[in-house]
């Protein structure tokens, strides 16, 4: 699907290009139909509730070699918890993941990747991980840990931790304070609903934000510090308004199933590097945008179906994808329905 086609098909159901009545719209328009190219919507982001990209098993993690094993060290430091496994040619692993765990075991000083995924652990004691401070990777999710049972500090002392895996919990409350080492912080699926603006103060190294299916009604200006974003799943929460302000690394913006309606003008043009937005299944309409608001030279992607546009919103002649499905387009929502799935 492209954009020539779904002007073609909609002006076949009567959809009017006399919305635009500048000639330089109409010229810009003509130009844009001339330029479009077929391309498919092709660009698949991973999302909570899909596979995961991250895999299992006892094999190092790429780009890490397994470590010698436990030669000329005490027998206390090289211990692994009798409820898990810890593969001798991956000394730096521990598997605790589906063996309906109830709590946290004790984790040695000397592991890097700790899996707790898939068990009923309901609380995260205070200093639970005080003794393993080389933790690069920490996967909890799928448990049942509520914020209320869960230790101030319990992350504080984790100054080497990349990725912390927490979706599918029953947090109602962001985890805080967070090791400024982060790179991957997966939250989605929990009972949050509120994001504090100093909530990911700090986290210059951030560059994957997953929040998806939560309860959140505010981000405040919580994104903006955030230097190395380049993805932000904020889909499926209850957000009124976008989040104040965007990060200049940002590459992809997922803000579908939400309740937005307005969005700033030149909201986007903070963000020079980035590619897709989606915000489907909103409750966007032409008043609440500007002329300019998508005419973004870097977007290639831009999903605005199932919203209240009436007017076909102008976009920059580099986008390569425009979904508008499920609008009232002049008043042709079912056929704009129809002609825009291909």
């Amino acid at each position: 699907m492209c954009w020539a086609t779904i002007l073609i098909i909609s002006g076949l159901c009567g959809a009017s290009l006399g919305q635009y009545n500048e000639e330089e719209d109409m010229a810009w328009l003509q130009y844009y139909m001339r330029q479009s190219r077929m391309s498919s919507y092709n660009y698949m982001p991973y999302y909570e509730d899909e596979n995961s990209p991250y895999v299992y098993s006892y094999l190092p993690a790429p780009d890490t070699e397994a470590e010698p094993g436990p030669e000329g060290q005490q027998a206390s430091s090289w211990q692994c918890p009798q409820e898990c496994d810890c593969p001798p040619n991956f000394s730096s692993a521990m598997y605790c993941d589906t063996r309906n765990l109830r709590y946290l075991p004790f984790v040695p000083s000397r592991m890097k990747y700790v899996y707790f995924q898939n068990n009923q652990i309901t609380a995260i004691q205070e200093g639970a991980f005080d003794n393993a401070t080389e933790l690069e990777w920490l996967a909890l999710h799928n448990n049942q840990i509520t914020s209320e049972k869960m230790g101030k500090r319990v992350f504080a002392k984790l100054k080497n931790l990349e990725r912390l895996y927490m979706n599918n919990n029953n947090l109602t409350k962001m985890p805080s304070p967070l090791p400024r080492s982060l790179r991957e912080l997966h939250l989605s699926y929990n009972q949050i609903s509120k994001v504090p603006s100093n909530a990911l103060e700090g986290l210059e190294n951030l560059t994957a934000l997953y929040l998806s299916h939560n309860y959140i009604f505010e981000m405040g200006a919580s994104l903006k510090g955030l230097k190395s974003l380049i993805l932000a799943d904020l889909s499926y929460n209850h957000l009124r308004k976008v989040p104040d302000g965007l990060p200049m690394a940002l590459e992809q913006l997922y803000l579908e199933y939400n309740y937005i309606n307005t969005i700033p003008d030149d909201y986007f043009k903070v963000s020079p590097k980035l590619l897709y937005v989606r915000m489907s299944h909103n409750s966007l309409t032409n008043q609440g945008l500007s002329t300019n608001t998508f005419n973004s030279s870097s977007i290639l992607e831009l999903d605005l179906s199932y919203n209240r546009l009436q007017k076909i919103p102008r976009v920059n002649t580099n986008l390569e994808n425009l979904y508008l499905q499920g609008n009232q387009i002049n008043g042709e929502q079912k056929c704009v329905n129809q002609s825009a799935v291909v």
